[in-house]
């Protein structure tokens, strides 16, 4: 065993290293492209639920300035924008 061993160290040593010669290959670029790709789809998923929360902030703060001021949360004064069938703090099937 020992002498299989001494053989194979003397073979690998006889061998000349070139660095230029050796490349990752098709293989390093594949897993560097998924990592590239998945980063992005977690970058652009993170975006959009900070995105959604701030939204929610906002239509909350409306709430309860409209709230403060003594209006019902069904109650439009002329000007206001209609925001849909549904009045502030109620959520639709996917939120």
């Amino acid at each position: 065993m020992i002498t299989l061993t001494a053989l194979a160290t003397a073979v690998l040593a006889e061998e000349e290293f070139d660095p230029n010669t050796v490349t990752p290959g098709v293989i390093g670029f594949v897993i560097t492209f998924l990592v590239a790709l998945a980063t992005l789809l977690l970058v652009i998923d993170m975006t959009r639920r900070v995105r959604r929360t701030r939204y929610r902030a906002e239509v909350r703060e409306q709430f309860e300035r409209e709230r403060a001021e003594g209006r019902g949360p069904g109650e439009q004064f002329p000007g206001d924008e209609v925001s849909g069938d549904r009045g502030p703090g109620e959520r639709g099937p996917r939120e």
